[in-house]
């Protein structure tokens, strides 16, 4: 009986009194724990990203069939108001001053039954004499279409060289007393290298099928046929853009030897020489020329994902290379 007694009972003190077994089930526990705890805050972590996402989708699904629906959608339930189009910055082949976008922004402000005028609100240097062109072609044609529906300009800051040769087919133009108006002239620039290229011992290898394929080459000398070629180029610009303007403006220019020669001044000093007409703006044009106070912004503006790509840098080696090109292309500037 007591050799019975003195073996079960150290195997029974070892199993009740283990701290090796208590210590790791306890870590064990302890991990298992902290292991459900992470995996459950990282599953709160994605399931807020996807409702957020979700969430953005939404909102920008609801933002394009708006703007969609209101740049396409029917208009006439505005009732009688003025019809506003804006064109900031630069005329050229995109953004507001591009043909492609203010054209259908003009059709759609005139053929509009509720518009009693069309005000175009330009702010800008100047750009290309082909879209400034198409543009003034389009509005000459409306305003045969719609003759009793006049067209405005309102100048902001600046409105010179092509920004002026659109507004020159308006029929009236307003402006601030210190607004920048005229500039009507053209020109074309480029850089040369052919000095420093042979100063660092760099050789022009240039192969061109045709005598002139070259012409304007930064990289090569220019020779004075070219530049006769390219000055009576610019003087062929420059007559069609005095004769827009010329067109345009009628009795009311009081042209001098400076009228043409690109230079601007301000709003004031355009209004005494005919290059504008009175001091105004959107809202006075709007209220005491149309008498149409409600005002209804028929500009065709930039989608979010073009805004955003251009935010984060997608089109920077685009505009290198357009930079590149366009250098040595005739501006109204």
């Amino acid at each position: 009986m007591s050799d019975h007694t003195s073996i079960d009972q150290p195997g029974d003190s070892r199993l009740a009194s283990n701290p090796t077994m208590s210590n790791w089930e306890r870590d064990t526990l302890e991990k298992l724990v902290f292991a459900t705890v992470q995996e459950r805050r990282s599953a709160r972590r994605w399931s807020i990203f996807f409702k957020l996402g979700f969430l953005t989708v939404a909102l920008l699904a609801l933002w394009a069939y708006y703007d969609f629906n209101f740049a396409s959608g029917d208009t006439e339930n505005l009732g009688r108001h003025t019809a506003l189009i804006e064109i900031n910055g630069e005329i050229e082949a995109e953004g507001s001053g591009a043909a492609d976008t203010v054209i259908p922004s003009l059709n759609k402000a005139f053929s509009d039954p509720g518009s009693a005028a069309v005000v175009l609100r330009i702010d800008s240097p100047g750009g290309s004499p082909v879209q400034a062109g198409i543009i003034v072609d389009e509005i000459q044609r409306l305003k045969r279409g719609y003759p009793d529906k006049p067209l405005y300009v309102v100048v902001d800051e600046i409105c010179a060289s092509g920004g002026y040769y659109i507004a020159s087919a308006a029929d009236r133009i307003y402006v601030n007393k210190a607004s920048i108006v005229g500039s009507v002239g053209v020109l074309m620039d480029s850089f040369g290298f052919t000095g420093t290229m042979e100063k660092l011992g760099v050789e022009r290898r240039l192969l061109t099928a045709g005598e002139n394929k070259g012409f304007l080459d930064p990289f090569s000398p220019q020779s004075e046929k070219h530049r006769e070629h390219a000055q009576e180029m610019l003087n062929e610009i420059h007559q069609q853009f005095i004769s827009v303007v010329r067109a345009g403006r009628g009795k009311r220019l009081k042209e001098t030897p400076e009228t043409f020669s690109g230079l601007y001044w301000t709003g004031a000093r355009a209004i005494d020489m005919g290059l504008a007409d009175a001091f105004g703006t959107v809202d006075t044009v709007a209220r005491d020329i149309v008498k149409a106070e409600d005002i209804v912004d028929y500009t065709a503006h930039e989608g979010l994902p073009e805004r955003v790509l251009k935010k984060f840098g997608a089109s920077v080696g685009e505009s290198a290379v357009r930079a590149a090109y366009h250098s040595a292309v005739p501006k109204l500037r």
